[in-house]
C-alpha cells in the first residue's frame, strides 16, 4: 500500500429543500450573528454614537454657516434639509461593519465549517447581511429620535414617513452586499474596515446629501444627480416633507432627481442584484 501524502478536501453533504431550504438557513445565521451582537454590545453602542456625533456637528457647527437657496443661512431649514442625508450616511457605512464581520468569519475558519454543513451556499451571506439590516434599522430608530430632539420634524404622515425609512434601509441592505463582497477579498477585518469605507466617503459627500448640488462645479453636479446615494436621500426628503421651494429637484435634469422614488427603488434592487451574484460567487471559490 501507498501512503497518501494528503487528504482529499471534504466535501459538504448538498442541502435540499430548494428555496425553503434556504431561507430557513438564512435565518438560522442571522439568528447567530443577533445573538452575537447581543453578547457584544459595544457593536451596536459605536454604531449609534457616530451618527449621533455627525447629527450634532452639522446641525449646530454648521448649521449656522450654510445658506439653503430660497431660505438663506437658517438652522432650521438646514436641519430639514440635513437629516435626509444623515439617515442615508448612516444605513449605507454599515458596509464597512458587514464586510469587517465576514472577513473575522473567514479569517477564524468559521465559513470553512458552515460550508461542512448540509445549507444553502448563499445562506451564509444572506443570514450575515440580514443580521446587519437588524442592526442598522435599530441604529436608524435611535438617530431619528435624537434628530427630532434637536429640532428635525416631519410634514407627511406616517405611512409616506415609513416608506422614506424604508428606502433608507432597502439602500442599507443592498449596499451591506457590497461589504460583503469586500470581506471575501480580503485577508483581514481591518483591511474589510478599510476597505468598506475609503470609498463611502467621495459617495455620500459628492451627492445632494449635505449641500445643495447647485454650488457645485459643473461635472460634479451630474456625478452628484447620477449618485445612487442621492436618489435614496432625494426621495427620503420628498416621502418625509422635507424639500425646500428654493432648492431645485435637479439642476442637469437628471432623470434620477426627477423621479427620486422610483429611482432609489431601481438603483438599490440593481445593486443587490449585482453584488449578491458576486458575493455568492467569490464565496464559493474562496470557500473552497
Amino acid at each position: 500500500m501507498s501512503a497518501l501524502s494528503g487528504t482529499a478536501p471534504t466535501r459538504a453533504p448538498r442541502a435540499g429543500g430548494g428555496i425553503g431550504q434556504s431561507v430557513r438557513d438564512s435565518l438560522v445565521i442571522a439568528q447567530r450573528n443577533l445573538i452575537r451582537m447581543t453578547r457584544i454590545p459595544e457593536m451596536i453602542l459605536f454604531g449609534i454614537i457616530q451618527p449621533v456625533m455627525f447629527v450634532v456637528l452639522f446641525t449646530y457647527v454648521f448649521g449656522g454657516s450654510i445658506a439653503i437657496p430660497g431660505a438663506g443661512v437658517s438652522a432650521g431649514a438646514y436641519k430639514e434639509f440635513l437629516m435626509a442625508g444623515i439617515f442615508a450616511q448612516t444605513v449605507t457605512f454599515a458596509t464597512a461593519g458587514a464586510g469587517a464581520g465576514i472577513a473575522d468569519d473567514m479569517h477564524k475558519g468559521l465559513i470553512d465549517r458552515f460550508r461542512s454543513l448540509p445549507m444553502a451556499r448563499g445562506a451564509v451571506l444572506t443570514g450575515r447581511t440580514l443580521a446587519d439590516l437588524v442592526q442598522t434599522a435599530i441604529t436608524l430608530a435611535v438617530l431619528a429620535g435624537v434628530a427630532l430632539l434637536v429640532g428635525w420634524r416631519t410634514h407627511e404622515n406616517i405611512g409616506k414617513v415609513l416608506a422614506g425609512f424604508g428606502l433608507l434601509l432597502l439602500l442599507g441592505y443592498a449596499f451591506t452586499w457590497i461589504g460583503a463582497l469586500i470581506g471575501l477579498s480580503v485577508r483581514t477585518p481591518e483591511a474589510a474596515t478599510s476597505g468598506g469605507l475609503i470609498w463611502l466617503f467621495p459617495l455620500t459627500f459628492i451627492s445632494n446629501a449635505f449641500v445643495p448640488v447647485n454650488g457645485m462645479p459643473r461635472f460634479l453636479q451630474y456625478v452628484a444627480e447620477w449618485n445612487p446615494f442621492s436618489a435614496t436621500v432625494a426621495a427620503a426628503r420628498e416621502l418625509f416633507g422635507n424639500t425646500i421651494e428654493g432648492v431645485p429637484k435637479s439642476v442637469t435634469g437628471a432623470w434620477p432627481m426627477e423621479h427620486p422614488i422610483w429611482a432609489s427603488l431601481i438603483w438599490s434592487v440593481l445593486i443587490i442584484l449585482v453584488f449578491r451574484t458576486l458575493a455568492v460567487r467569490k464565496y464559493r471559490s474562496v470557500a473552497v
